[in-house]
Order: C-alpha cells, then structure tokens, then sequence
C-alpha cells in the first residue's frame, strides 16, 4: 500500500505503527532518544537494583484501552502486576479514602457515603467497556452507545467541587478530589469531574497495574509486535525536516509537527497547531526508601497508588494557585509504590518510590522539600527512611522530551475549549496535511498509556489510503 514514518516511539507513535504495518504498509519508526518509549521508560535513577518509571507509572488506562487489549502483548512478555488497593487519600488524624477495585468493598469502606458512591458509580461499571470506547475516541463522533455516554457526560461535565458535594465526608470528597486532580486544572472548572469519574470507573472495572519490570515493558512488547509485522525501529535519529513517506505520524507536540511540516500543513490548521496551549508542569522526585514509606494510614501501606493533598478544599486550592502561576506551600503530589504489585523494583528492603508534585508551567525553583514534606504529613517519619532521591525539573523534563513544554507531560492544557480542540475543532482532529497526521497526547482521547491515538490516527490514514 506504500510506505509510512513515524516520528516518536511512544505508546501512541508506536500504536499507529503497529496498526500501519498490520494494514500492508512499510513502515518505520524513528526516535530522537537512544532509547524507546517516550513516557515509558524505566531506569536505574536512585541506587542500582532499583528500577524507577521516568515517567508514567500506574496504567489503569492501558488495561481499560479496546487497542491494547486487542494486541495480546502478554505474548511479548508483558505482565501486569495488582496491588491489593488501586487508590488511597490519607488525610490528617490517619484517615483515608480508599478506592478498591471491588466497588461494594470501596462503598463498605466509605460508610455513609457508600451508597451514594455506588449509586453514581455502579451503572458506568456495568457499561464500562462501551463507555471506554465512547471516551477513548474522538471528541466529535457518532456515539455508539448514547445512553451510556449519557449517563457518564452529565455529570462528568461539572466541576468536581460541584459533583462532590453528593458526598459529606473527607474521605469520599477527598478520594474523589484526588482522582479529578489528575487533570491539572482548577477542581472549580467545568468538566474536571469528569477525569475524575473516568478513573474511579476504571479502578472497579479493570483495576489500576503496574508493569513488571517497570513501564518499559510496555513498549518492549509493542515494539515486539511492530517487528513482527514487519515494522523498523531507528533510534538516535532527530526528525527536523519532513520525511518523505505516503503517510508520516507525527507523535510529537502540536508545534513540534507544524515546524517540522512547515508549508505542508495548509494555513488554518497550521493556525490551530501553533495555538495550543500547554498546561501546569510536573516536579518529580523519586526515592529510595528504606522499608517503605510508614503512611500512617494502613490502607496507603497497600496502595499502588497514594494521593498526597488533604482535603477537597487543599486540593482546590493548591491547583487554583498553579493554574495563576503560584507555587502552593502545600502543592497536590501523586505517589506511586508500585514495588507493592512488582516486588522486582526493589533491592533487599530498599524500595523505589515515584512521586512527583503540580507546579506551575516552566516553575524554576526546587519542590523537593514541598513533595517530602507533604508525604511527611501523611506518614511521620519517612524522612529518616529515605537513602536516595532523584528530582526531575519541569525544564529537565522538556530537556528529556521535547512533548513536555514547560514540563508539561500531559500534552497541553485540559480546560473545556482544549478539550473539545485537541488540537482543532474537526471530527478528524489527527489529519494535518496531505498524508500528515498527529497521533501524540494532544489528541483525542489526550494523556495516558492507551495507545488509541495513534491508532485512531493510523486508522484513518489507512481509510484515506
């Protein structure tokens, strides 16, 4: 069918590859990095033996994604490893919110306001894969299954601040508050509810892993199964003038694939492409720790996943200050143990822990002490535990992938007018050119290890072939 080149190795760039090569075409990858995976590498970043996720961590996406899930990589050695808690969200005085995957158990732990959890959760979960395919696809489509995108995007179309008042206590306000804080943006802004849903829905429908071994594994498999349908991989290779190709994927940021195509993307959509905004950055800080973080809580000694930030009121008020461009005393900070499901990471009883904080796009200063300090708060005594850290900046984080513009590595700005954009207003969002398409993160269906962004890409290029 001809020939295709895709710029960048990450989930997506790979994605698209795959469903390329699988349709005939020749078909090569190239990356600027030595290495692939672009938000899924692994590395030795704090002491040797322990393997620390430079980027992406905990997949609840990649288990919920129709494309990953229809490619078997367990084939190519992939295994996913659950801890016994998907969430937690500790609060002051050793309290927490706990989100299981079982829903009934979640709702137990919540107390009174269990039955309002399941009551809003229980009809998405029994449609969850529908509900995936609806979300996980372009904004502008036909809906497949409406009742069911309706159910989800009534709600979901609030602020989480609004839609957490169906629930009284910390613990439920603050579990929620801690997954809709996923999006970077005020929790008082339209539609942050809905991030927030979709990873609860994800939580009781399918869990949230990691990968053993590390989040490399990931893109081990895919770039396995790229190779054995015939695909190509060359690293070391910076991508600055347009390939000559049928097809060419850009799974690279709006503005990257613009100068790169340069006249070869027609006016308007050139226009759209240098438009995009980027949102907050992140501040990442790993640790060796020496026994485990000592979470006051228990339920948080067992989470895959621990949501530092305190109340739905901190919470609220830590990313309204990032979003003016204020560092918060107290910032959000998103903690993965992911030794808990791959005991593999760790080294004897030294084990990696990721953590990294929102700050403010392009922020200059050190949140090292607000990231421990935070944890401290949650779990007195982990400073006197902790042999080594590593911290990535936000402008380190640009440095190590050009996508991640003033550390921004969720591929742009998540606010309502975005959303809808990403990164224009077409049902086709992912064609810029006579054969030229974006396929990265600030595409439909936006950040996260699923990899349907490129596949929606390289479908369509496939269609118009």
């Amino acid at each position: 069918m001809g020939t295709a080149v895709v710029v960048g190795s990450g989930p997506n760039g790979l994605s698209a590859a795959i469903v390329l090569a699988k349709a005939g075409l020749d078909v090569t990858v190239l990356e600027a990095a030595d290495e692939i995976g672009g938000g899924t590498r692994t590395a030795e970043l704090t002491l040797p033996g322990l393997a620390h996720d430079v980027c992406s961590a905990i997949h609840p996406m990649g288990v919920a994604s129709p494309f990953m899930r229809s490619l078997d990589l367990e084939r190519h050695g992939l295994q996913w490893a659950f801890p016994e808690v998907d969430a937690a969200h500790p609060l002051d005085g050793g309290r927490a919110g706990v989100l299981f995957r079982d829903l009934d158990r979640t709702a137990r732990h919540l107390g009174p306001d269990g039955a309002a959890w399941r009551g809003l959760l229980e009809p998405l979960v029994a449609g969850a894969d529908d509900l995936m395919s609806e979300l996980l696809g372009p904004i502008i489509h036909v809906p497949r299954h409406p009742l069911t995108l309706a159910r989800f995007g009534l709600p979901a179309l609030l602020p989480a601040t609004v839609l957490a008042r169906r629930w009284k206590t910390d613990e439920a306000r603050g579990l929620f508050a801690g997954l809709a804080a996923h999006a970077m943006r005020p929790l008082s802004s339209p539609t942050t509810a809905g991030l927030g849903l979709t990873f609860a829905v994800t939580a009781h429908a399918y869990g949230w892993p990691a990968a053993v071994g590390g989040s490399a594994a990931i893109t081990r498999a895919m770039a396995a199964e790229l190779l054995e349908h015939g695909g190509r991989i060359e690293t070391g290779q910076l991508v600055t003038d347009l390939p000559q190709a049928d097809v060419v994927m850009f799974d690279t940021g709006p503005g990257a694939a613009a100068d790169i195509a340069g006249d070869r993307v027609p006016p308007l959509i050139r226009r759209a492409l240098r438009r995009w905004r980027t949102g907050p950055g992140a501040f990442k800080v790993d640790l060796a720790v020496e026994g485990g973080i000592p979470w006051a809580n228990e339920w948080c000694r067992r989470a895959g996943t621990v949501h530092v930030g305190g109340t739905i009121e901190e919470i609220a008020a830590a990313e309204k200050d990032v979003s003016r461009g204020r560092m918060p005393e107290r910032p959000f900070c998103l903690v993965a143990q992911q030794y808990l499901a791959d005991p593999s990471r760790s080294a004897g009883d030294v084990h990696p822990v990721w953590a990294y904080a929102h700050v403010p796009a392009n922020y200059a200063g050190d949140a090292t002490e607000a990231v421990i300090a935070q944890i401290e708060r949650f779990a007195p005594g982990v400073r006197d535990r902790i042999v080594a850290t590593a911290t990535t900046s936000p402008a380190q984080w640009e440095a190590y992938n050009p996508n991640y513009v003033g550390g921004d590595i969720g591929g742009g700005a998540n606010d309502p007018w975005q959303l809808l954009m990403r990164p224009r207003l077409s049902p086709h969002p992912y064609l810029i050119g006579d054969g030229l398409y974006l396929c990265s993160a600030s595409t439909p269906p936006g950040a996260g290890v699923h990899g349907m962004s490129g596949f929606h890409a390289a479908s369509l290029a496939v269609d118009r072939l």
